[in-house]
């Protein structure tokens, strides 16, 4: 079992160790998004920002918050860049993500689904110990 607390104090020393040694973060440079977008993702999330008339400086943010049937749920949405946000682009999409989401959220792959039983997105989360029936909450 994973204690939060001390996953939580380890990433807070990360980040306080990575803003002592980069005060301006824009001098770093990160190679690889954390998550992957299959072609249905970035179809649909095309689609939406184009429906939805949502302007290029808009970003879509990945991340998790508590709740859920198994203790955390997936935040997806367009937003736009916040101060402590990492910044990443997945076929020409702007990934927003918060920095302590990184620990969660690495490997996972979004998909969007179209079915008879089941139309949207899907989180295929490596990270996951646990899911519940609908896949949008997990544990780790």
């Amino acid at each position: 079992m994973v204690n939060y607390r001390i996953a939580l104090r380890f990433v807070m020393q990360i980040n306080h160790k990575l803003k002592t040694a980069y005060p301006d973060m824009s001098d770093v440079k990160v190679e690889q998004a954390p998550i992957a977008l299959t072609e249905g993702a970035i179809k649909a999330l095309n689609q939406i920002k184009k429906d939805q008339n949502i302007s290029d400086d808009h970003g879509l943010r990945v991340g998790v918050k508590g709740g859920g049937c198994s203790g955390f749920s997936y935040k997806l949405g367009f937003d736009l860049p916040k101060e402590n946000d990492q910044v990443y682009e997945v076929a020409g999409i702007k990934i927003l993500m918060e920095k302590a989401h990184g620990i969660y959220l690495l490997g996972m792959e979004i998909d969007w689904e179209e079915g008879l039983n089941n139309r949207g997105f899907s989180f295929n989360n490596p990270n996951a110990t646990d899911t519940c029936g609908c896949g949008t909450s997990f544990s780790a």
